[in-house]
């Protein structure tokens, strides 16, 4: 990287400016991922897909049972 030549400090506050707007932005930017990779990591979230598997195979479960009942009843 070629260093920049400044002809007036009032150029390199400028840039000194424009460098610390970017440092916020980047800062902001990481506590945003963090927030959402921690809240993506929450059991809840985690189960959040399996949760409809498991619903499926309970009211598979449930299903059976009553129909268990049901031909034995009749017989």
């Amino acid at each position: 990287m070629i260093p920049k030549k400044y002809s007036s400090f009032e150029e390199i506050d400028q840039d000194l400016k424009i460098l610390k707007l970017e440092r916020d932005i980047a800062v902001e930017n990481l506590k945003l991922t963090f927030q959402q990779t921690k809240s993506n990591l929450y059991p809840t979230s985690l189960l959040g897909g399996v949760g409809g598997i498991v619903k499926k195979f309970l009211i598979s479960v449930v299903a059976k049972k009553v129909v268990n009942r049901f031909s034995s009843n009749k017989g």
